[in-house]
This record gives C-alpha cells, sequence and structure tokens, in this order.
C-alpha cells in the first residue's frame, strides 16, 4: 500500500476560494462578451495571479501557493466562456428564444467536470515529465515567483495591480466614446478591383488590440498572412467572378465573404486540427501508459508519493467519469423530451453520452498538449469545435435519418449542437487543467489540490454563463437570430457559433458546400507544409501556424486586423525594454494592461447591455453630433493609438520605479 507525504504550505484557503470565485465571475462575464462579438477568448491567469498577490499580501501568512490556487480557480473563466462558440447556435436556428439556466448550467458543469477528470491521467507525461514548453504556464509561474519573492516583487505585485485596473478604466472609456456614437465603432474602407471588389476594416477595439499583443508575434503573422489571403486574393477573386454592379464595394466584398469565405477558412481550420490530432496520437496514448504505469508502481511497491505528484486518486478519476454519465444522460434526453424526437430518444441518448465519453477524452488529450507546446490562448479550440461537431451531426443525423424532415432536421441539429457544447467544454478546461498543473510545478503546489481548485472554478463559472448570455440575447440578440426580443438594432456577431451552426445544418439536411471546405483543406495542406519547412530550415526558430492563418481567413477583417496590430504592437515594445535591467518588468507591466483592455471594454460592454434591457433604448448612451463618418473613424484611431502609447509609456516608466 502507498503511503502518502501529507505536510505542505498553505494552498487551499476560505479567502482564497472566495478570491478565485469572485474574479471567476467577473472574467467569465468579460468572456462571453468578448466571444460572442469577436469570436477570440484570452488566458485570465497572470492577471488573476496579479490581483490574488496584491490583495492577498495584506495577509502575512500569505504563500505563493495559496495565489496559485486563486488563479487556478480563475483561470476556468477564461476557458470555460468558450462555450459561446456553440451555444448561441441554438438561438441562432430558433431552437430557443431565451437561454434556459439549467441545461446551459449543466452542460457547462459536466463538461468541465470531465475535462479535468479526463486530464489528471496526463498530468506526468504531459507536464513533470515532458519537455513541453507551456509558454502561458511558465509566464504565470515567474509572475507568481517575482510577486511573492521580495519587497520589490510585492511592489511589482500592487503596480501590476494598478496596470490592470488603468488598462481596464481606459478600455471602458474607449468603449464608451463608441457607445455615445463620438467616434466610429468601425474603422473601414472598401473599393472596386475592376469588376470585383475587396477591402479592409478594424474593429474600433482595445480588447483586439490587448488580445494580439497577448498572442504575440508569431500568431500575428500568421494571422497577417491570413488577412492577405482572404482579403487580399480569395475576395476580390471570387467578386471578379461572381460580380453584380448594383450592390456597393462593401456589399458585394461581404456578401461573398460571408457565403464563400469563410467557409473555404473553416476548411483550413479544419484540416490543421486533423493534422494536429494525428501527430498526437502517440504523446497521448505515451501519457496514458506513463500514468498508468506510475499508479502501479506506487501499488505494488509501497513507494512514497511526494506531495507534488499527488493526483485525484485514479479511481475516484474513474467513478466521477462514470457518476457523470448519468446527470449528462438525464440532461441529454431531457433536451429531447416531448419533441419530434421523443421515439428515438434513448438512441440519440446513448450515441450523446457515447460521444461525450470517446470525443471528449481525445478533444481534452489534445487541446491539453497544444496548451503545452503554444499556450492555451492558441490552442485550437475552433478547429476541435469544427471536427466535434461534424462527428456529432453525422452520428445523430444517421439515427435520425429514417424519419427526416424539417421539423425532424431542425431537432437534430439542435441535439447537435447540444452535445458539442458539452464536449467543448471538456476540451477546454482539460485546456486549461494541464496549463495550470504546469505552473504549479513551477511554484511548488500540490497537484490534487489544484485539481479540485479548478473544479470550484468550473462550478462558478457555469454559473455566471448562462444569465450574461442571456442578457447579451435580450439587449442585443445574434446575427442571423430571429432576435425576437432584441432592443439593440446591432446584434452580436458570434462568428464561430455561426460557424457551427452552419456546418450542422449542412451536414444534417445533407447540403453542406463540400467544394469550399475541400478547398479550405488545399489551403490548410500548402500551410502545413510551409510550417513544416519553415520550423525545418529555421531550427523551429521561426513558424507560421496554420491554425492563426485558418481563424484570420474565417474571422471578419474588423476583428483580425486589430489582433495584428496589438501583436506588432507588442512585439515593438518589448523589443525597445528588452536590453534594459528592467525589460522584464516591463513587459509584464505590458500584458497586465492588455489583459485590462479585455477585461474593461467586455464588462462595460456587459453593463451596457443591463442598460439597454433596463431602459428598453439600442442605443442608451447616443449623443447627438455633426461629425461626419470620416471624422468618426479619425477620432477613433487618434484616441486608440493615443491610449495604447500612453499605457506602454506608463509601463516603462512604473517598470523602472519598482526594479529600484
Amino acid at each position: 500500500m502507498a503511503t502518502v507525504s501529507l505536510a505542505g504550505p498553505k494552498e487551499i484557503t476560505i479567502r482564497g476560494i472566495l478570491l478565485g470565485i469572485i474574479i471567476t465571475l467577473i472574467f467569465t462575464a468579460a468572456q462571453v462578451y468578448l466571444g460572442l462579438k469577436v469570436g477570440l477568448t484570452f488566458a485570465t491567469s497572470i492577471p488573476a495571479a496579479v490581483i490574488s498577490m496584491a490583495l492577498l499580501s495584506a495577509f502575512k501568512d500569505a504563500t505563493i501557493q495559496e495565489n496559485n490556487i486563486v488563479q487556478t480557480i480563475a483561470s476556468a473563466a477564461g476557458t470555460l466562456a468558450s462555450v459561446i462558440f456553440v451555444l448561441p447556435g441554438l438561438l441562432m436556428i430558433g431552437w430557443w428564444a431565451n437561454v434556459p439556466f439549467w441545461p446551459t448550467f449543466g452542460a457547462c458543469a459536466i463538461g468541465g467536470v470531465l475535462g479535468v477528470m479526463y486530464t489528471v491521467p496526463l498530468r506526468r507525461a504531459l507536464v513533470s515529465q515532458s519537455d513541453l514548453p507551456y509558454p502561458e504556464g511558465v509566464a504565470a509561474a515567474e509572475v507568481l515567483k517575482v510577486g511573492t519573492s521580495s519587497r520589490s516583487g510585492a511592489a511589482e505585485g500592487k503596480a501590476g495591480l494598478r496596470a490592470v485596473i488603468w488598462g481596464s478604466v481606459a478600455s471602458a472609456v474607449f468603449a464608451a466614446f463608441a457607445g455615445a456614437k463620438l467616434m466610429a465603432a468601425d474603422v473601414a474602407v472598401y473599393f472596386r478591383t475592376g469588376q470585383g471588389a475587396t477591402g479592409i476594416g478594424a474593429s474600433s477595439s482595445l480588447a483586439l488590440i490587448g488580445a494580439g499583443h497577448l498572442m504575440g508575434i508569431t500568431v500575428g503573422i500568421a494571422m497577417l498572412v491570413g488577412l492577405a489571403i482572404a482579403w487580399g486574393v480569395l475576395v476580390p477573386m471570387l467578386t471578379t467572378w461572381n460580380p453584380n454592379p448594383a450592390l456597393s464595394a462593401a456589399d458585394l466584398a461581404l456578401g461573398v465573404w460571408k457565403k464563400d469565405v469563410r467557409l473555404i477558412g473553416a476548411g483550413a481550420i479544419g484540416f490543421a486540427a486533423i493534422v494536429t490530432l494525428a501527430g498526437l496520437a502517440k504523446p497521448v496514448l505515451g501519457g496514458l501508459q506513463s500514468a498508468m504505469a506510475a499508479a502501479r508502481h506506487a501499488k505494488t511497491a509501497g513507494a512514497v508519493i511526494d506531495r507534488k505528484e499527488q493526483d485525484i486518486p485514479i479511481f475516484i478519476v474513474g467513478l466521477v467519469t462514470l457518476i457523470m454519465m448519468v446527470p449528462a444522460g438525464w440532461l441529454l434526453a431531457t433536451f429531447l423530451q416531448g419533441g419530434v424526437l421523443a421515439s428515438v430518444s434513448v438512441t440519440l441518448v446513448a450515441i450523446g453520452v457515447g460521444y461525450i465519453l470517446v470525443a471528449g477524452i481525445f478533444a481534452a488529450a489534445v487541446c491539453g498538449y497544444m496548451a503545452g507546446l503554444i499556450g492555451s490562448s492558441n490552442s485550437p479550440v475552433s478547429g476541435i469545435a469544427i471536427l466535434t461537431i461534424l462527428g456529432a451531426s453525422l452520428s445523430v443525423g444517421m439515427a435520425g435519418r429514417h424519419m427526416m424532415g424539417p421539423e425532424v432536421a431542425h431537432a437534430l441539429i439542435a441535439f447537435a449542437l447540444f452535445v458539442t457544447t458539452v464536449v467543448l467544454a471538456v476540451a477546454v478546461i482539460g485546456n486549461d487543467n494541464l496549463q495550470d498543473l504546469k505552473t504549479g510545478q513551477l511554484v511548488g503546489a500540490t497537484p490534487w489540490k489544484q485539481q479540485v481548485g479548478l473544479l470550484i472554478g468550473v462550478a462558478a463559472g457555469s454559473a455566471v454563463v448562462p444569465p450574461v448570455l442571456e442578457l447579451l440575447n435580450r439587449a442585443n440578440g445574434f446575427a442571423g437570430a430571429p432576435n425576437l426580443q432584441a432592443i439593440s438594432s446591432t446584434p452580436l456577431a458570434a462568428p464561430q457559433a455561426t460557424l457551427i451552426s452552419t456546418l450542422a445544418k449542412g451536414v444534417i439536411g445533407n447540403d453542406l458546400p463540400w467544394n469550399l471546405l475541400g478547398y479550405g483543406a488545399i489551403i490548410g495542406l500548402i500551410l502545413v507544409l510551409i510550417n513544416f519547412a519553415l520550423k525545418k530550415s529555421s531550427n523551429n526558430k521561426y513558424s507560421l501556424p496554420p491554425l492563426g492563418v485558418g481563424l484570420a481567413i474565417y474571422l471578419p477583417s474588423t476583428v483580425t486586423l486589430p489582433v495584428v496590430v496589438g501583436a506588432f504592437a507588442g512585439f515593438f515594445f518589448e523589443r525597445a525594454v528588452s536590453k534594459r535591467t528592467w525589460g522584464e518588468p516591463a513587459k509584464r507591466m505590458g500584458v497586465l494592461i492588455m489583459s485590462g483592455f479585455i477585461v474593461g471594454e467586455s464588462l462595460f460592454n456587459v453593463a451596457l447591455a443591463g442598460l439597454i434591457v433596463s431602459t428598453g433604448t439600442g442605443e442608451p448612451l447616443a449623443i447627438a453630433n455633426g461629425l461626419s463618418e470620416t471624422q468618426l473613424m479619425l477620432v477613433a484611431t487618434i484616441l486608440g493609438a493615443t491610449i495604447v502609447a500612453s499605457l506602454y509609456r506608463w509601463a516603462a516608466s512604473n517598470a523602472k520605479r519598482v526594479h529600484v
């Protein structure tokens, strides 16, 4: 029988849990809005760690491990909110008019718990015995070490909290200018290219600038390539082949992009994700074998398990996994209850539960490995969602094929979307669990306590996703949805959910434009080959992530271009300070300001949605002014550039101060 070493530092505390839950609630609300508007989310570990250190520094007995638990709980916000990449599809197809609390909570919570369980056995192989870099996990650990190791570290922690606050306030004010119609919400130009048309646009969003900074220059360059392919090649080419002189340049270019180009982008993302899956088979199987071998060795050899190697026991992992299949089955059965699929509900529930069990394991393992390779923010969630909905649609479609009709097809699409929501929750939390465990390994944390902390974060995040989603549904609604209750005339784009619901309808309705997806797959193949050659010739120094390129083809340019600008701005800022003695603190301060950009703008817009609903007015902050569209675009550009440059300077000057 294995004996267990129990002694250790203070980790899970009531104050830490409460602080982690509060941060999770705030960040989840921000992430839900950001994901619905632009189709991107961001990692919350570093800003959560800084906030925790600044606040817990008031307690003399606070430890680095306690701060680590806070960021572990809060990290669930950045990942669990990714379920909104799928869930709004149920509103878009008209299956739901409102977002019900318990089915939404259940899908998030069940998927989140399974995401933790599925990745516990992979920790030894993919974290403690792996040479995967885990860039975001290592960065979070460095922030924790610096902030708790010395007096200057404590000073940097407090300055870091101010950086998050300043970034949040600045981006909220910037968003308020757009809400008040004192500047343009988008800066865009479209023009004719002979018989065709193209253009480029950028959303007036500091949150997207911040996301670009956090993603880094490699992803920024990949997205720039994707922009060039989409708007420099595909849009002008396809509009030339299908001219329509009656339409404006903007309507012609955007129409072709929505109808054709974004599906080509989806094909590129899907192909890149399949290549990723194929390459992960060996390390994932190796991880499972290593975990089982370690468990057998501990049991037979009577070994003492070091505190830093204690996971949730494998027996409990297996038991919880099996137990979670019961509420999963009940949730799926309730979803089908009383509908046109009642006669095949037992078969569909069995398919759904089996799919969650099997596809969830693969999705969690792939995303977890990718978190180790390129960071959780860059993990291929979009590709996983595409492959998952294709698999789910094919599976449930076969079960209902014999009774197919318009109502049956509609119900099957809805069921496939709901099953995919659960699997995506599994994937993103599995992704996050391994990232957090790497941080924990570097700061001397106890793995099972982190795993419990993440389960707490899953519960908190699952509780806030439904009400925020419903608030935004009532205030703005979603593009393509009936929007029967939406007050504002500017629906949220929800680009990821739009794609996922389109794919589900295409597979089940048997009218998916496979030719467009095939063209995208060819582009994806070319990108994979270029990336392979680039990495090999540069000895892994340079790369061109195919998923980043595909995402930029698929997402609107108004989303992608600000991300590219943010990536390049961050690169030049970090290069400018890198040779200074205070360069590293300045880089960390820059990351926190950019995190604040995301939080501030997103929370402002959630609050604005509340104001829209409470007043019944679509534009409650609008102020009449005589500025032209060009002048409003100029205001947005100058104000945004001024804020970004000023706060970069602030980051540098504060880094000098705390470094002394």
